[in-house]
């Protein structure tokens, strides 16, 4: 059965798209993951991918051409499958399936359409003043969102601009902002809550507004309408019960709600954010928290003795004994997204690995160099991400995609990242890296890396990696293997850098070298390949010099 595609929501103000290209022609097989088309949103021009196979149908919007978000795009189905109901827009499973963006009619628009605010149903008209907000599309592969903490009551003046809540994406954490001042009349996902996109996330509008009747004529579930009316008015008693709940909360092993300059703060300091109380709002660790923390001291350990029995004695026969236990913790939309991924490539893409090490004493000598110089800081993972973007230059078959009929290959160059968080795993991606100086990777990578860390990285800083760059070294691990970060055919495994004898002019000295491990994948680069990748990428480390020339 033909599927319907339409102009998706790519970022939480894009109200339309324009196709910048597309990547299929009518006739082409779809595989579930090929990219479809590059669209352009009012923020960013972003891959489109597809949730569905079959043959490529028809095309609705020719590239160049602009709609509104839910007008249809595409059609896939199978191979002279007789598509015309749906384009006529006849049929009852086509207005079961399809968005608004057909419009043939104005009782179809009313039915389905989830991006036009003021819905109009059987109960009446949404008020002009009223704004029913939607749950966003906040990353290109974003099919639900968990709302982590609110930082809005209902009852609460908004203004535009005002940060509305965290919401957690597959991607990352981020901070969802209003577009709509007045007053917060009603929540429609409470926090740690998961729904799909554009399901009703909350309303602003005068304060006094039948929130019923509005639920009601935007189509919202009926179950959720009747919460509003369970909002206690907002005192100073029932502010600091919620705050006690939330430090509660997180002594029990849930999710702890702080500022990102509070966690940081707290990780300087050694700090257990769990035995702090939050001020914030709704209970969340702020700053002034962390400043006015002091540990309590662990109750020191009073000492019995048995001069009639020897000390060891009771310890050798006694039992140990204990209570079972268990915790279960619901997996975050990133740890879900982290999983598919990387089971995806594991289970499709044949890996194989290949390992050189490196006489580090150049390296050393000229990253001392350089650091001498005012105001230049290089690590060494910058000079390993240089000399990789120089080395997928002269072995191109590395910067490739493996696409089932046809190979692409890149003539630019992305070097992918991965970056530690606290819920997983993030790919920022330094553009263009084999034009960029050592200097200028340097300060892309940290702050891109501050970006992700603090949960302020955008989707569009994530896509497009060519090849990426695992880095363990800094935690003493000597030599791993990576998963490939699909679409690439290769992630690249960087050890620490060890002293050790090894022998130089047949005789044995001090050296200092490192491990470095290629994940390649066997349907698009062949072990001599990766060889000869490596051999240039070893070149490029062991005399520095060459990446400036």
């Amino acid at each position: 059965m033909a599927e319907i595609i339409n102009m998706p929501r790519l970022s939480d103000t894009m109200e339309e798209g324009t196709v910048a290209k597309w990547l299929k022609k009518v006739g082409d097989k779809i595989a579930e993951g090929d990219i479809l088309a590059e669209i352009e949103t009012d923020k960013a021009t972003m891959e489109f991918e597809s949730f569905h196979e079959g043959t490529l149908l028809h095309i609705g919007i020719d590239e160049g051409d602009g709609a509104p978000v839910d007008s249809l795009l595409a059609i896939i189905g199978e191979e002279g499958e007789d598509i015309s109901e749906l384009l006529n827009g006849g049929g009852s499973e086509a207005q079961e399936t399809t968005a608004a963006g057909q419009g043939e009619s104005k009782e179809e628009e009313v039915e389905v359409s989830d991006a036009d605010a003021k819905d109009t149903a059987a109960g009446g008209e949404v008020p002009e003043d009223v704004e029913i907000v939607k749950m966003p599309r906040l990353s290109d592969t974003m099919e639900e969102g968990t709302v982590a903490t609110w930082l809005k009551s209902v009852g609460d003046t908004v203004e535009e601009g005002d940060i509305l809540a965290e919401i957690e994406t597959d991607k990352a954490t981020m901070e969802f902002e209003s577009f709509y001042s007045g007053t917060l009349l009603y929540i429609g996902i409470k926090e740690g809550e998961s729904a799909p996109v554009d399901e009703v996330l909350a309303i602003i509008g005068p304060e006094g507004t039948d929130v019923d009747a509005v639920l009601n004529a935007g189509s919202a579930p009926q179950p959720k309408a009747a919460e509003k009316k369970e909002a206690p008015e907002k005192t100073a008693s029932t502010s600091a019960q919620k705050n006690q709940e939330q430090a509660s909360a997180t002594a029990d092993g849930q999710r702890i709600f702080a500022s990102p300059l509070a966690k940081k703060m707290a990780e300087d300091k050694g700090i257990d954010l769990s035995k702090i109380t939050g001020t914030g709002d709704h209970g969340r660790i702020v700053k002034k928290d962390i400043e006015n923390f002091t540990p309590e001291e662990a109750p020191k350990a009073v000492a019995q003795t048995d001069k009639g029995a020897s000390a060891a004695s009771p310890v050798s026969m006694a039992i140990p004994s204990g209570e079972e236990g268990v915790e279960e913790t619901k997996n975050s939309n990133m740890r879900k997204a982290i999983a598919k991924a990387l089971g995806n490539s594991k289970f499709t893409a044949p890996h194989f690995y290949l390992t050189i090490e490196v006489d580090m004493d150049n390296a050393i000598a000229s990253r001392a160099q350089i650091n001498g110089l005012p105001d230049i800081k290089v690590s060494f993972n910058d000079m390993v991400l240089k000399a990789c973007a120089m080395a997928l230059r002269k072995h191109p078959q590395v910067n490739t995609t493996w696409n089932g009929d046809t190979t692409k290959q890149y003539t630019h160059i992305h070097m992918g990242v991965a970056v530690a968080v606290d819920e997983g795993l993030v790919v920022p991606v330094v553009k263009h890296a084999d034009l960029l100086g050592l200097t200028q990777i340097g300060a892309a990578v940290k702050e891109l890396a501050g970006k992700a860390r603090s949960k302020k990285i955008a989707p569009s800083e994530m896509e497009g990696s060519t090849f990426t760059v695992s880095n363990l070294g800094m935690f003493g691990i000597q030599e791993f293997t990576s998963i490939i970060n699909q679409p690439n055919s290769a992630i690249l495994s960087v050890g620490a850098i060890v002293q050790k004898p090894v022998v130089k002019n047949g005789e044995i000295v001090v050296g200092n070298t490192m491990k470095l491990t290629l994940a390649c994948d066997h349907r698009t680069v062949d072990g001599a390949v990766g060889a000869q990748f490596l051999q240039t990428l070893r070149a490029f480390i062991e005399n520095p010099v060459t990446m400036l020339a």
